[in-house]
């Protein structure tokens, strides 16, 4: 369950300290390296990720049909899935923690979308029809992709909860560590971990970002470089 939709309307609550006991310890699992599911790393997120599930959302499988239609244009083919379909999977992004693999996945889904709406190309040598490599999708799509997407969004997302106070939810449970032992292996990546790695990426190697984030133009600056950043 992503942080957002637990805590809509929590600035309202009148919480009793069991209730605040039970909720603390389901938000601060999944960022400090457990679950809300059986103990299983990222199993709340595997699921949102779940390719297949998300072309079978009626509201993303309908436009992909429209994406191979040769009766729109490539340029409306391309502002449907950034205003449709893009939104849909994108949805409470802002507190994901991914890995690598699943990175991948994403990047792989938004290529399989592209390839719908930019189609084959005539290979010059050969003749013949061909699927378009990465890097000539990227060419065609010419704007930020899924993943820098995400980075953005989720930078911006922290820089709010940093701001906040200390009794807001958000922010307790941000700072917040939970009481019970962490599971026997490596340690799990953690919301905040993927924050300093986006950060690293941007050029920011200081460890204090939640101090950072309370200058609000230098962190704009850093979200919109997250965005446009290009990495090979």
């Amino acid at each position: 369950m992503a942080i957002p939709t637990l805590l809509y309307g929590s600035e309202t609550w009148t919480l009793t300290t069991s209730q605040l006991k039970r909720i603390e310890m389901r938000l601060l699992r999944p960022l400090a390296g457990y679950t809300l599911y059986d103990h299983k790393y990222n199993e709340d997120i595997r699921q949102e990720l779940n390719i297949a599930a998300i072309t079978e959302n009626p509201q993303v499988s309908e436009q992909l049909k429209l994406l191979s239609s040769s009766l729109l244009s490539k340029n409306l083919k391309v502002r449907i899935y950034k205003t449709v379909i893009l939104p849909v999977v994108l949805y409470g992004c802002e507190t994901w923690t991914l890995t690598l693999r699943e990175e991948q996945r994403l990047r792989v889904f938004e290529n399989k979308v592209l390839r719908k709406i930019f189609g084959p190309k005539r290979d010059e040598v050969t003749g013949e029809w061909r699927k378009l490599h990465n890097a000539e999708l990227h060419a065609f799509y010419s704007s930020p992709d899924i993943i820098r997407n995400i980075k953005s969004r989720r930078l911006r997302w922290a820089g709010h909860v940093a701001c906040m106070s200390e009794s807001r939810n958000a922010y307790r449970v941000l700072v917040g560590r939970p009481e019970e032992k962490r599971p026997l292996g490596r340690p799990r990546r953690r919301w905040e971990d993927n924050i300093k790695m986006d950060l690293r990426e941007v050029g920011y190697d200081g460890r204090d970002w939640i101090n950072l984030a309370q200058d609000r133009n230098q962190w704009r600056a850093y979200v919109r470089a997250a965005m446009n950043l290009r990495v090979p």
